[in-house]
């Protein structure tokens, strides 16, 4: 196998690149693929990326949205300095023997091989993050370092590796592309990229995911969004605000004057939120037993459970399980294992072009 070619520095020469997009991929996650490059061809005048769409087989993706993508199968691509993988779900049925084959393939040509949410999944199914640094979605990340244990998972927004770039989602693929088209081009060229979006967030890859983004006009500063990482990772233990405080060098008051500032709560009201967030994506994205859900939220017992969730979401977990299967034939499940359909449709005369540079 050849090595990569480093392909994060300055660079005249239009970036080859071909994008792998699977069936039921997310329309964001692919645009946040595509279009940082459209814009940069926009905005150079001329090609700095240059780009083909590819799929997993004979057959045209479909996006979450019903819009199908025109390609050509990866069995055809000889080579390219970028390969981008993009995926969202259904990814024991995405992970074919020929897919993850040629993905080999394209790897041992000494392209760069890069992951946008459920991208990663497949890059390490078929051996191509061992000993690297990735990352999945969060909703994933627990499995997807269960299942690799030779990946070195990070919870990062996305991550940079050598020969390899993995993205937790849509906005951070943004962030990653933003980042990818700085170090070929100039900070500021992609600020002006960055710009078209206005788009003003950071694009340094050290940046750990949040299951929140900011609602209402309020947003962390440092101490908030450092207090809120530990108890994301501590949803199943909830920390005493007296540990959380004395972790990160400040008073347990210091701590709930600055919630009060910046989040307009206090700092147990917003762990019990992220808590009950968590047990109801359990118990819509699970077949968890309800008891289990509520231990792996923090509850000690089924009756503070029940009492906490109907509060916060209007009815009983129970409830909120039977509508939802009642609802849903066959759900868009997001973690690899599973084998649920899609119920998208074709959008008559809509299709994404081929080609954009």
């Amino acid at each position: 196998m050849k090595s990569a070619k480093n392909i994060l520095q300055p660079e005249h020469r239009p970036l080859k690149t071909a994008v792998l997009v699977l069936d039921e991929s997310n329309t964001l996650s692919f645009a946040a693929a595509v279009d940082p490059m459209r814009a940069a061809n926009r905005l150079a005048g001329r090609p700095a990326f240059d780009w083909d769409y590819v799929s997993a087989t004979d057959e045209d993706p479909m996006l979450t949205s019903g819009l199908t993508v025109p390609s050509f199968p990866l069995a055809r691509l000889d080579d390219c300095d970028l390969l981008i993988v993009v995926a969202s779900f259904q990814m024991a049925r995405q992970a074919t023997p020929s897919l993850l084959a040629g993905l080999r393939r394209i790897a041992a040509t000494g392209a760069t091989l890069a992951g946008i949410d459920g991208g990663p999944w497949l890059l390490a199914e078929a051996g191509l993050l061992d000993g690297h640094r990735a990352t999945s979605h969060w909703e994933d990340l627990e499995n997807f370092t269960s299942r690799f244990p030779n990946v070195e998972c990070r919870s990062d927004r996305f991550t940079l590796s050598e020969g390899r770039l993995t993205s937790g989602g849509a906005t951070p693929a943004v962030e990653m592309m933003l980042h990818l088209i700085s170090t070929r081009h100039g900070a500021g060229f992609a600020a002006r990229v960055a710009g078209l979006f206005l788009y003003e967030g950071e694009t340094t890859p050290a940046r750990p995911q949040s299951r929140q983004a900011g609602q209402s006009g309020h947003k962390h500063n440092s101490l908030t969004a450092k207090a809120n990482a530990l108890m994301e990772a501590s949803l199943n233990d909830p920390l005493p605000l007296a540990q959380i405080a004395e972790e990160l060098g400040t008073s347990a008051r210091s701590l709930q004057q600055q919630f009060r500032l910046r989040l307009n709560t206090t700092p147990q009201d917003h762990y019990l939120q992220l808590r009950l967030a968590e047990a109801r994506r359990l118990v819509t994205d699970t077949d968890l037993p309800l008891i289990d859900v509520a231990m792996a939220t923090g509850f000690t017992s089924q009756s503070s459970f029940a009492r906490a969730f109907r509060t916060a979401h209007g009815q009983s977990a129970r409830e909120l399980r039977q509508n939802e299967t009642a609802s849903s034939t066959t759900p868009l499940l997001r973690t690899a294992g599973s084998s649920a359909g899609t119920s998208a449709s074709v959008i008559p005369g809509f299709t994404v072009r081929a080609r954009h540079h």
